[in-house]
């Protein structure tokens, strides 16, 4: 038995949580995995899987057994990669952590074009809106948006990202009928206004803006204001489908509506008040510091932000 293959096998199927996802991804059938991982757990002298007709979960001594082969076979495919990085072939998994709406919108394309570039590699997308442990998880690489917390993790920026204060074409022709409302123009007249306020933000329902050229103010004043609305959600899918559909004044970033910007689908507010940029900076735990892929994928990262602020 060739250990180091089933033992690829068997990380990969915990990852993937079935053997016919592994047997598809591997171009083989479902009980030529099994196979491999039993005569891994023969080898061991232990069980590692529980399996059932419908699921499979670690055993106590798999768990245990998990954690190390992942890092073994990480250790192995980084090694590999950087022997090919000469010639730029880069292969193995990359496992990159980042949000629903990012990911669906941003990442997807740039994973795109970085599979294209490096055939070899094999990119696990997980996408969640709640906090992930990249060690826990066994992430390589994660997209934070905002401001980071002091962490172990080490970082890089890749750039920064606008955020707009919009609304959709239709709520604003509604707004200029309105005639006593109208259209805000400072961040004081959005005290008249439904807004979707967003959970996650880290100041909450309080808004900040910063004065431009032609502003009521000195350009570069720094404002907050705490704005009200009829929705309140944690999810950006959720902001992004409520402007949509009329239902208030959004505060997002520019990249959750970027095709509805283009048509006038959704039309930006109060260009003389601008929000703060937010940073976005790629994570990963200090074992993944020298990896190959990682920083490719960081560089492809940084490249499409770049290009976003000509």
């Amino acid at each position: 038995m060739d250990k180091l293959r089933a033992m690829k096998m068997f990380v990969r199927v915990v990852e993937a949580g079935s053997f016919s996802a592994v047997a598809r991804e591997n171009a083989t059938t479902q009980s030529a995995v099994s196979k491999q991982v039993v005569g891994l757990e023969r080898a061991l002298g232990a069980r590692l899987l529980a399996r059932t007709t419908r699921s499979l979960a670690l055993t106590e001594e798999g768990q245990a057994y998990f954690a190390q082969a992942r890092r073994l076979v990480d250790d192995v495919e980084e090694a590999e990669s950087a022997v090919r990085a000469a010639s730029h072939q880069l292969s193995g998994w990359l496992r990159i952590a980042g949000s629903v709406a990012f990911g669906r919108l941003v990442l997807l394309p740039i994973v795109q074009r970085f599979l294209a570039a490096h055939p070899l590699v094999k990119v696990d997308l997980r996408l969640a809106d709640a906090f992930v442990d990249l060690t826990e998880q066994g992430i390589d690489v994660g997209i934070r948006i905002g401001e980071l917390a002091s962490s172990s993790m080490i970082a890089r920026n890749v750039g920064t990202t606008r955020r707009l204060v919009l609304a959709h074409r239709d709520l604003v022709r509604e707004m200029k009928r309105r005639g006593r409302a109208g259209v805000p123009q400072t961040p004081d007249d959005l005290h008249r206004h439904s807004c979707i306020l967003y959970t996650e933000l880290t100041t909450g329902s309080e808004w900040h803006f910063v004065a431009g050229p032609g502003a009521d103010a000195p350009a570069g004043t720094r404002v907050a204001v705490v704005v009200n609305g009829s929705l309140r959600t944690n999810s950006s899918e959720v902001v992004r489908a409520g402007v949509l559909a009329n239902l208030g004044i959004g505060y997002a970033p520019e990249w959750l509506f970027d095709e509805e910007l283009r048509r006038g689908e959704v039309v930006a507010l109060m260009p003389k008040w601008t929000p703060p940029p937010i940073p976005l900076h790629l994570v990963s735990p200090p074992a993944r510091r020298h990896s190959a892929k990682v920083k490719a994928f960081g560089d492809l990262v940084a490249a499409a932000f770049a290009k976003r602020a000509t």
